[in-house]
């Protein structure tokens, strides 16, 4: 697979490990599969040491970690620049990458299959500073919930959030953290599906506990889960009358309210997804610490697996961008329409079409169903005449 860097991503990659070298900045966090070429950033350069890379696909993964670079997972849905990097910073948090206080220089693309197009600078947990990220996760993750189990709640949020329920999000509470404080402080609404199993057939580790979850979000209440992974209930109605100035933003329902409240009378973690919006909500000593909002609601497709010599430079990247716009491209627009199915773009075209096509062979059903009866009843009159019943089948 042949991937283009154009001189503008290239001079953009390159200042940005010049700037990440300076000893104010503590990491470079890359956000995206692609590979960075490596006479950008140069094997014992200090910015490669400092080079931090946070990947969506699955192989592309496994290839970075090859090269020597720290990875962090992050979720494989489109989402926008400043999503993906709140889900990495996090992850890196929580895997004990960043630490409070230290400065992280952000490069971000557009997709995670393009070159960066944006920096970015953020000081992790500096409420004073303008340009801070207070994710409040710097005491969860060093010890208190471990990264994995951290990292599989965004992520199952994410999705939830993303898939839903026919494509409409499922208003979902996760607890995580201080279970004993939180099952003294909520109720059981309805039977616990988590119940009578051993716990390493309920652990958020296994992706079928986690595809559980996911059926089980249309339940009301909370999911209580211990923070080494186990969920011990669904659907747990959490009180909060004892919560004092619980700090929410307005326009927020009683699902927000109550992870406000529980992560403020508690020692836990809430994980909030809006059932209106699909956003996702982190709140913990009773403030909303990290808000994700997934814009786009298609998966992405994994892509292949890219090495650093296939990667090849464009010289004059506006020439070739305007050329490749000019020239029409396997057959023009129309070829590339038909080769992308309209339901692939439209989800509401594709049911009215499923609908339209549902109609349309039941029409066809009654009208044989109609024919049929006809043509017995004819038979069944030229019985009664005492000739031989006509064939239609026969006719002409």
């Amino acid at each position: 697979m042949e991937t283009k860097i154009t001189v503008i991503h290239a001079e953009l990659i390159r200042a940005a490990c010049v700037v990440a070298a300076k000893k104010e900045f503590d990491h470079l966090l890359y956000v995206g599969d692609l590979p960075l070429p490596e006479d950008l950033v140069k094997a014992k350069s200090v910015a490669r040491k400092k080079l931090v890379q946070a990947v969506a696909s699955a192989v592309q993964l496994q290839v970075i970690e090859a090269m020597g670079i720290a990875t962090i997972a992050l979720p494989v849905y489109d989402m926008s620049r400043a999503e993906k990097f709140k889900i990495a910073v996090v992850s890196g948090i929580a895997k004990g990458i960043f630490q409070q206080g230290e400065v992280v220089l952000g490069l971000l693309g557009r997709r995670s299959t393009s070159y960066p197009d944006t920096i970015l600078v953020v000081t992790i947990g500096a409420k004073d500073s303008d340009n801070s990220m207070d994710t409040g996760f710097g005491v969860v993750g060093e010890g208190r919930i471990p990264s994995a189990v951290l990292e599989q709640l965004i992520d199952l949020a994410v999705g939830i959030a993303i898939d839903g329920w026919e494509g409409h999000p499922l208003g979902t509470l996760l607890v995580v953290g201080d279970t004993a404080a939180v099952m003294e402080k909520s109720k059981q609404l309805t039977l616990n599906p988590f119940q009578g199993y051993s716990e390493s057939e309920k652990n958020i580790l296994d992706p079928e506990v986690r595809n559980a979850i996911r059926n089980f979000a249309v339940l009301d209440g909370a999911f209580v889960i211990r923070e080494d992974g186990v969920v011990l209930a669904a659907g747990r109605y959490v009180r909060f009358d004892d919560v004092k100035d619980v700090k929410i933003p307005l326009g927020l329902g009683a699902r927000h309210v109550a992870a406000a409240g529980i992560s403020q009378s508690t020692q836990a973690v809430a994980i909030v997804v809006s059932e209106t919006t699909g956003e996702v909500r982190v709140f913990q000593r009773g403030e909303c610490m990290l808000h994700i909002n997934p814009q786009q609601r298609l998966r992405r497709d994994v892509i292949e697996p890219v090495e650093i010599s296939s990667l090849e430079v464009v010289k004059d990247p506006t020439r070739e961008s305007l050329k490749e716009a000019r020239e029409p491209r396997e057959g023009g627009r129309e070829a590339r329409e038909s080769k992308e199915p309209r339901e692939a773009r439209d989800p509401r075209e594709a049911r009215d079409r499923e609908q339209t096509r549902v109609k349309e062979q039941t029409r066809d059903k009654e009208q044989a169903r109609d024919k049929e009866q006809t043509r017995e009843k004819e038979q069944t009159r030229e019985k009664d005449k005492g000739r031989e019943p006509k064939d239609p089948a026969r006719k002409g």
